[in-house]
């Protein structure tokens, strides 16, 4: 197998990791393509990344640097587009005035209502695509794969 590799640069090994990143990916962008259509001109993958960390009663901005594993500054400047476009404010913390609390606007709200609107969707047509046994066997083997993943951290 290695030495296959070794002579094919170009060949990529066909594993359980590859198929989740592109299913993934492409989730990604029928749903960052569904967002604009739905009226979010703001919604690119990158803000959907740090959006998908940020709780919906709000999560403290150093939380957010930590679970997406990013530089601060990177955080930073995605939270101040969010900001300039009125999906998120910072407020200071009212459990610790040193720090900052993201939460979203009411303008961020209804584009998570769109997005939860766009999300079934999306779901939708997977199921039908795979038939009501093949869903239901995706859905309990990627929570069996996320319980086993958490089991070895």
């Amino acid at each position: 197998m290695v030495k296959g590799l070794d002579e094919n640069p170009d060949f990529l090994l066909d594993h359980v990791g590859w198929r989740l990143w592109r299913a993934n990916r492409a989730w990604q962008a029928r749903f960052a393509a569904g967002m604009r259509a739905a009226g979010h001109p703001w919604f690119t993958e990158a803000r959907a990344t740090l959006l998908g960390h940020l709780s919906r009663a709000g999560s403290r901005q150093s939380a957010l640097i930590e679970r997406m594993g990013i530089s601060k500054q990177a955080v930073q400047q995605l939270l101040d587009g969010l900001e300039q476009e009125g999906i998120v404010e910072r407020v200071a913390d009212p459990r610790d005035a040193r720090g900052k609390l993201v939460r979203y606007t009411r303008k961020g709200l209804d584009a998570l209502r769109d997005g939860d609107r766009i999300k079934y969707e999306i779901e939708t047509d997977i199921a039908e695509a795979l038939g009501r046994d093949r869903f239901g066997a995706l859905m309990d083997g990627l929570a069996a794969m996320h319980e086993v993943s958490e089991s070895d951290s």
